[in-house]
Protein backbone atom coordinates (compact mmCIF):
# COMPACT_ATOMS: atom_id res chain seq x y z
CA UNK A 1 0.00 0.00 0.00
CA UNK A 2 1.27 3.82 -0.91
CA UNK A 3 1.98 5.89 2.17
CA UNK A 4 -0.91 8.25 1.21
CA UNK A 5 -3.64 5.43 0.81
CA UNK A 6 -2.94 4.68 4.43
CA UNK A 7 -5.48 8.14 5.16
CA UNK A 8 -7.82 7.22 2.89
CA UNK A 9 -11.39 6.40 4.18
CA UNK A 10 -12.68 3.13 2.96
CA UNK A 11 -16.10 2.24 2.46
CA UNK A 12 -18.64 -0.09 0.97
CA UNK A 13 -20.17 1.86 -1.77
CA UNK A 14 -23.75 1.46 -2.24
CA UNK A 15 -24.79 -0.31 -5.37
CA UNK A 16 -27.04 0.88 -7.67
CA UNK A 17 -29.46 -1.10 -10.16
CA UNK A 18 -27.66 -1.56 -13.74
CA UNK A 19 -28.26 1.11 -16.32
CA UNK A 20 -28.67 -1.03 -19.53
CA UNK A 21 -29.43 0.89 -22.96
CA UNK A 22 -30.32 -1.70 -25.10
CA UNK A 23 -33.54 -0.82 -27.82
CA UNK A 24 -35.66 -3.62 -27.29
CA UNK A 25 -34.96 -3.57 -23.08
CA UNK A 26 -37.88 -3.46 -20.82
CA UNK A 27 -36.20 -1.99 -17.34
CA UNK A 28 -37.68 -2.63 -14.22
CA UNK A 29 -35.48 -2.46 -12.14
CA UNK A 30 -34.85 0.86 -10.68
CA UNK A 31 -38.18 2.26 -9.93
CA UNK A 32 -38.25 4.93 -12.88
CA UNK A 33 -41.31 6.30 -13.37
CA UNK A 34 -42.27 4.64 -17.34
CA UNK A 35 -43.96 7.98 -18.08
CA UNK A 36 -42.67 11.23 -19.47
CA UNK A 37 -42.17 14.25 -17.14
CA UNK A 38 -45.32 16.99 -17.49
CA UNK A 39 -45.49 18.91 -20.31
CA UNK A 40 -45.17 22.00 -18.71
CA UNK A 41 -41.33 20.62 -17.79
CA UNK A 42 -40.71 20.52 -21.73
CA UNK A 43 -42.36 23.74 -22.24
CA UNK A 44 -40.43 25.55 -19.28
CA UNK A 45 -37.34 24.03 -20.94
CA UNK A 46 -38.29 25.41 -24.56
CA UNK A 47 -38.89 29.18 -22.84
CA UNK A 48 -35.39 28.84 -20.50
CA UNK A 49 -32.83 31.56 -20.90
CA UNK A 50 -30.27 30.09 -21.87
CA UNK A 51 -27.65 32.82 -21.98
CA UNK A 52 -28.81 32.90 -17.90
CA UNK A 53 -26.49 30.08 -17.69
CA UNK A 54 -23.26 31.77 -17.18
CA UNK A 55 -24.64 32.99 -13.68
CA UNK A 56 -24.79 31.27 -10.65
CA UNK A 57 -27.91 29.80 -9.49
CA UNK A 58 -29.92 30.95 -6.90
CA UNK A 59 -28.43 29.49 -3.80
CA UNK A 60 -31.65 29.47 -1.76
CA UNK A 61 -33.19 27.86 -4.43
CA UNK A 62 -36.10 30.20 -4.26
CA UNK A 63 -38.28 29.52 -6.99
CA UNK A 64 -38.41 25.72 -6.92
CA UNK A 65 -38.68 26.17 -3.03
CA UNK A 66 -41.77 28.63 -3.58
CA UNK A 67 -43.58 25.91 -5.56
CA UNK A 68 -43.18 23.07 -3.26
CA UNK A 69 -44.61 25.28 -0.03
CA UNK A 70 -47.33 26.34 -2.51
CA UNK A 71 -48.58 23.32 -3.21
CA UNK A 72 -47.91 21.13 -0.26
CA UNK A 73 -49.20 24.23 1.65
CA UNK A 74 -46.30 24.66 4.24
CA UNK A 75 -43.87 27.78 4.58
CA UNK A 76 -41.18 27.99 2.69
CA UNK A 77 -39.03 28.00 5.47
CA UNK A 78 -39.92 24.52 6.32
CA UNK A 79 -38.78 23.37 2.85
CA UNK A 80 -35.07 22.57 1.95
CA UNK A 81 -34.22 20.83 -1.48
CA UNK A 82 -31.16 19.29 -2.40
CA UNK A 83 -29.49 17.20 -5.81
CA UNK A 84 -32.11 14.31 -5.34
CA UNK A 85 -33.19 12.95 -2.07
CA UNK A 86 -30.03 10.96 -1.85
CA UNK A 87 -28.34 14.01 -1.05
CA UNK A 88 -30.83 15.97 1.32
CA UNK A 89 -30.56 12.47 3.37
CA UNK A 90 -26.72 12.59 2.99
CA UNK A 91 -26.95 16.22 4.63
CA UNK A 92 -29.48 15.23 7.15
CA UNK A 93 -27.01 12.27 8.31
CA UNK A 94 -24.37 14.85 8.32
CA UNK A 95 -26.54 17.65 10.19
CA UNK A 96 -28.36 15.40 12.56
CA UNK A 97 -26.75 12.57 13.20
CA UNK A 98 -23.94 13.51 15.73
CA UNK A 99 -24.89 11.19 19.44
CA UNK A 100 -22.48 8.80 20.40
CA UNK A 101 -25.66 6.52 20.79
CA UNK A 102 -26.49 4.80 17.51
CA UNK A 103 -28.91 5.60 14.74
CA UNK A 104 -31.54 3.12 14.10
CA UNK A 105 -32.77 1.89 10.48
CA UNK A 106 -34.17 -1.39 9.56
CA UNK A 107 -32.13 -4.29 8.66
CA UNK A 108 -33.86 -4.54 5.09
CA UNK A 109 -34.24 -0.69 3.61
CA UNK A 110 -32.75 1.35 1.71
CA UNK A 111 -29.07 0.16 1.34
CA UNK A 112 -27.47 3.79 1.29
CA UNK A 113 -28.04 4.04 5.33
CA UNK A 114 -25.55 2.04 6.05
CA UNK A 115 -22.93 3.34 3.49
CA UNK A 116 -23.81 7.05 4.97
CA UNK A 117 -23.19 5.94 8.53
CA UNK A 118 -20.15 4.24 7.58
CA UNK A 119 -19.00 7.34 5.42
CA UNK A 120 -19.38 10.04 7.92
CA UNK A 121 -18.65 7.83 10.78
CA UNK A 122 -22.28 7.31 12.25
CA UNK A 123 -22.78 4.21 14.95
CA UNK A 124 -25.71 2.47 14.07
CA UNK A 125 -27.87 -0.62 14.57
CA UNK A 126 -30.74 -2.34 12.62
CA UNK A 127 -33.49 -3.67 13.94
CA UNK A 128 -35.08 -6.93 12.58
CA UNK A 129 -38.34 -6.36 10.27
CA UNK A 130 -40.66 -9.10 11.55
CA UNK A 131 -41.09 -12.46 9.18
CA UNK A 132 -43.85 -10.66 7.05
CA UNK A 133 -40.60 -7.84 6.38
CA UNK A 134 -42.81 -5.23 8.59
CA UNK A 135 -41.14 -2.71 10.58
CA UNK A 136 -41.79 -3.47 14.32
CA UNK A 137 -42.32 -0.06 16.15
CA UNK A 138 -41.47 -1.19 19.44
CA UNK A 139 -37.67 -1.93 18.36
CA UNK A 140 -37.60 1.85 17.58
CA UNK A 141 -38.41 2.86 21.28
CA UNK A 142 -34.93 2.35 23.18
CA UNK A 143 -32.32 5.17 23.45
CA UNK A 144 -30.72 5.72 19.98
CA UNK A 145 -29.20 8.72 18.36
CA UNK A 146 -31.77 9.15 16.12
CA UNK A 147 -33.83 6.94 13.95
CA UNK A 148 -34.89 6.92 9.69
CA UNK A 149 -36.85 4.69 7.23
CA UNK A 150 -38.53 4.80 4.10
CA UNK A 151 -42.45 4.66 4.07
CA UNK A 152 -43.09 2.29 2.21
CA UNK A 153 -40.00 0.62 3.16
CA UNK A 154 -37.84 -0.26 0.54
CA UNK A 155 -37.29 -2.97 -1.28
CA UNK A 156 -40.66 -5.13 0.10
CA UNK A 157 -42.82 -2.08 -0.50
CA UNK A 158 -44.63 -2.25 2.42
CA UNK A 159 -46.03 0.96 3.92
CA UNK A 160 -46.74 1.79 8.14
CA UNK A 161 -49.64 3.31 9.41
CA UNK A 162 -49.37 7.10 10.21
CA UNK A 163 -50.35 6.41 13.69
CA UNK A 164 -47.30 3.72 14.38
CA UNK A 165 -45.20 5.98 12.87
CA UNK A 166 -46.38 9.22 15.25
CA UNK A 167 -46.03 6.82 18.19
CA UNK A 168 -41.91 6.27 16.99
CA UNK A 169 -41.82 10.58 17.10
CA UNK A 170 -43.64 10.80 20.17
CA UNK A 171 -41.69 8.34 21.88
CA UNK A 172 -38.49 9.96 19.89
CA UNK A 173 -38.85 13.82 21.08
CA UNK A 174 -34.84 13.80 22.13
CA UNK A 175 -33.25 13.23 18.64
CA UNK A 176 -34.06 13.85 14.80
CA UNK A 177 -36.72 11.05 13.38
CA UNK A 178 -36.77 10.77 9.49
CA UNK A 179 -39.24 8.89 7.42
CA UNK A 180 -37.87 9.17 3.61
CA UNK A 181 -40.97 9.10 1.79
CA UNK A 182 -39.17 8.03 -2.00
CA UNK A 183 -42.66 6.11 -2.77
CA UNK A 184 -45.31 7.60 -0.33
CA UNK A 185 -47.06 8.98 -3.65
CA UNK A 186 -48.32 5.51 -4.92
CA UNK A 187 -50.71 4.62 -2.23
CA UNK A 188 -49.09 5.49 1.58
CA UNK A 189 -50.21 8.00 3.76
CA UNK A 190 -47.83 10.74 4.36
CA UNK A 191 -46.16 12.09 7.73
CA UNK A 192 -46.04 15.49 6.68
CA UNK A 193 -48.73 16.39 8.54
CA UNK A 194 -47.07 15.50 11.82
CA UNK A 195 -44.50 18.32 11.33
CA UNK A 196 -46.47 20.79 12.41
CA UNK A 197 -46.93 18.86 16.09
CA UNK A 198 -42.80 17.58 16.59
CA UNK A 199 -39.77 19.68 15.59
CA UNK A 200 -37.95 16.75 15.19
CA UNK A 201 -39.20 15.32 12.42
CA UNK A 202 -38.32 15.35 8.58
CA UNK A 203 -40.02 14.52 5.92
CA UNK A 204 -38.51 13.31 2.27
CA UNK A 205 -39.94 13.06 -1.10
CA UNK A 206 -38.36 13.16 -4.60
CA UNK A 207 -39.00 14.18 -8.07
CA UNK A 208 -36.85 10.90 -9.23
CA UNK A 209 -40.48 8.55 -8.83
CA UNK A 210 -43.73 9.86 -9.08
CA UNK A 211 -42.66 13.17 -10.45
CA UNK A 212 -40.67 11.54 -13.38
CA UNK A 213 -37.61 13.08 -13.30
CA UNK A 214 -35.12 10.69 -11.87
CA UNK A 215 -32.29 12.41 -14.54
CA UNK A 216 -32.84 16.11 -13.04
CA UNK A 217 -31.78 14.78 -9.80
CA UNK A 218 -34.68 17.18 -7.25
CA UNK A 219 -35.02 15.95 -3.95
CA UNK A 220 -37.13 17.81 -1.01
CA UNK A 221 -37.47 17.92 2.67
CA UNK A 222 -39.95 19.35 4.88
CA UNK A 223 -39.78 19.95 8.81
CA UNK A 224 -39.82 22.74 11.73
CA UNK A 225 -38.47 26.10 10.78
CA UNK A 226 -35.35 24.97 13.17
CA UNK A 227 -34.90 21.40 10.92
CA UNK A 228 -34.50 23.39 8.00
CA UNK A 229 -32.08 26.17 9.36
CA UNK A 230 -29.53 23.34 10.56
CA UNK A 231 -29.69 21.65 7.34
CA UNK A 232 -29.02 24.69 5.72
CA UNK A 233 -26.48 25.75 7.84
CA UNK A 234 -24.88 22.11 6.34
CA UNK A 235 -25.22 22.89 2.76
CA UNK A 236 -23.93 26.64 2.82
CA UNK A 237 -20.72 25.39 4.40
CA UNK A 238 -19.62 23.52 1.68
CA UNK A 239 -21.26 24.21 -1.39
CA UNK A 240 -23.62 27.27 -1.85
CA UNK A 241 -25.06 26.20 -5.07
CA UNK A 242 -26.06 22.84 -4.85
CA UNK A 243 -29.06 23.13 -7.71
CA UNK A 244 -28.41 23.99 -11.34
CA UNK A 245 -30.69 26.75 -12.81
CA UNK A 246 -32.95 23.80 -14.96
CA UNK A 247 -33.38 21.57 -12.23
CA UNK A 248 -35.04 24.77 -10.21
CA UNK A 249 -36.92 26.22 -13.05
CA UNK A 250 -37.85 22.49 -14.52
CA UNK A 251 -38.90 21.49 -11.16
CA UNK A 252 -41.45 24.48 -10.41
CA UNK A 253 -42.96 23.72 -13.30
CA UNK A 254 -43.25 19.91 -12.45
CA UNK A 255 -44.63 20.58 -9.47
CA UNK A 256 -47.22 23.24 -10.90
CA UNK A 257 -48.72 20.27 -13.11
CA UNK A 258 -50.98 19.03 -10.28
CA UNK A 259 -53.33 16.95 -13.02
CA UNK A 260 -50.44 15.25 -14.89
CA UNK A 261 -48.83 14.04 -11.43
CA UNK A 262 -52.27 12.47 -10.14
CA UNK A 263 -52.68 11.15 -13.77
CA UNK A 264 -49.63 9.15 -14.33
CA UNK A 265 -49.60 8.13 -10.47
CA UNK A 266 -53.42 6.60 -11.10
CA UNK A 267 -52.07 4.65 -14.03
CA UNK A 268 -48.93 3.36 -12.39
CA UNK A 269 -51.23 2.27 -9.19
CA UNK A 270 -54.05 0.55 -11.87
CA UNK A 271 -50.88 -1.38 -13.55
CA UNK A 272 -49.64 -2.35 -10.37
CA UNK A 273 -52.74 -3.81 -9.03
CA UNK A 274 -53.68 -5.74 -12.35
CA UNK A 275 -49.95 -7.17 -12.54
CA UNK A 276 -50.11 -8.33 -8.77
CA UNK A 277 -53.50 -10.12 -9.72
CA UNK A 278 -51.07 -11.82 -12.56
CA UNK A 279 -48.44 -12.79 -10.34
CA UNK A 280 -50.84 -14.58 -7.59
CA UNK A 281 -51.92 -16.34 -10.28
CA UNK A 282 -48.89 -17.95 -11.39
CA UNK A 283 -47.62 -18.55 -7.75
CA UNK A 284 -46.18 -15.74 -6.67
CA UNK A 285 -45.71 -14.59 -3.20
CA UNK A 286 -45.49 -10.73 -2.04
CA UNK A 287 -47.18 -8.24 0.38
CA UNK A 288 -49.46 -5.77 -0.42
CA UNK A 289 -46.96 -3.07 -1.90
CA UNK A 290 -47.96 0.74 -1.56
CA UNK A 291 -45.10 1.63 -4.04
CA UNK A 292 -44.47 1.39 -7.33
CA UNK A 293 -42.72 -1.87 -7.66
CA UNK A 294 -43.56 -5.33 -6.14
CA UNK A 295 -41.15 -7.65 -3.99
CA UNK A 296 -41.68 -10.81 -4.95
CA UNK A 297 -40.85 -14.63 -4.27
CA UNK A 298 -41.86 -18.02 -6.09
CA UNK A 299 -41.92 -21.10 -3.79
CA UNK A 300 -40.69 -23.60 -6.85
CA UNK A 301 -37.95 -21.11 -8.83
CA UNK A 302 -34.77 -19.57 -7.11
CA UNK A 303 -34.95 -15.72 -7.55
CA UNK A 304 -31.24 -15.58 -9.07
CA UNK A 305 -32.28 -17.91 -11.76
CA UNK A 306 -35.34 -15.87 -12.84
CA UNK A 307 -33.09 -13.03 -12.90
CA UNK A 308 -30.82 -14.28 -15.13
CA UNK A 309 -33.99 -15.60 -17.42
CA UNK A 310 -34.72 -12.33 -17.34
CA UNK A 311 -31.85 -10.57 -18.19
CA UNK A 312 -31.56 -12.79 -21.39
CA UNK A 313 -34.78 -11.39 -22.69
CA UNK A 314 -34.16 -8.30 -22.32
CA UNK A 315 -36.08 -7.41 -19.33
CA UNK A 316 -33.99 -6.31 -16.13
CA UNK A 317 -35.43 -6.55 -12.64
CA UNK A 318 -33.73 -6.16 -9.26
CA UNK A 319 -32.08 -9.27 -7.72
CA UNK A 320 -30.40 -9.02 -3.86
CA UNK A 321 -27.67 -11.43 -2.99
CA UNK A 322 -28.49 -10.54 0.86
CA UNK A 323 -29.32 -12.64 3.82
CA UNK A 324 -32.99 -13.25 4.19
CA UNK A 325 -33.82 -11.36 0.44
CA UNK A 326 -31.84 -13.45 -1.65
CA UNK A 327 -35.54 -15.22 -2.64
CA UNK A 328 -36.95 -12.34 -3.64
CA UNK A 329 -36.89 -9.83 -7.30
CA UNK A 330 -38.06 -6.69 -7.04
CA UNK A 331 -40.09 -5.61 -9.78
CA UNK A 332 -40.45 -1.60 -10.80
CA UNK A 333 -44.19 -1.38 -12.31
CA UNK A 334 -43.82 0.02 -15.76
CA UNK A 335 -46.51 0.75 -18.74
CA UNK A 336 -49.35 -1.57 -18.75
CA UNK A 337 -48.03 -2.84 -22.52
CA UNK A 338 -44.79 -3.73 -20.89
CA UNK A 339 -46.07 -5.38 -17.69
CA UNK A 340 -47.85 -7.39 -19.86
CA UNK A 341 -45.26 -8.58 -22.18
CA UNK A 342 -43.41 -9.37 -18.69
CA UNK A 343 -46.37 -11.44 -17.40
CA UNK A 344 -46.26 -13.44 -21.17
CA UNK A 345 -42.31 -13.88 -20.52
CA UNK A 346 -42.81 -15.40 -17.12
CA UNK A 347 -46.09 -17.52 -18.47
CA UNK A 348 -43.66 -19.46 -20.90
CA UNK A 349 -40.95 -19.54 -18.52
CA UNK A 350 -43.16 -21.72 -15.94
CA UNK A 351 -44.80 -23.61 -19.11
CA UNK A 352 -41.33 -24.96 -19.88
CA UNK A 353 -40.05 -25.77 -16.01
Amino acid sequence: MRTWEKNVRKVIPYTPGEQPDEPDMIKLNTNENPYPPSPRVLQAWKEMDLSAMRLYPDPTANVLVEAIAAEYKVKKEQVFVGVGSDDVLAMAFQAFFNSDQPVLFPDITYSFYDVWAELFGIPYRCPKLNENFEIVKEDYMGQNGGIVFPNPNAPTGIQMPLEDIEEIVRANQDVVVIVDEAYVDFGAQSALPLIEKYDNLLVVQTFSKSRSMAGMRIGYAFGSETLIRYLNDVKYSFNSYTMNRPSLLLGAACVADREYFQETVAKIQKTREWTKQELKRLGFEFADSKANFIFVTHPSCPAKELFEALRKRHIYVRYFAKPRIDQYLRITVGTQEEMETFIEFLEEYFDKQ
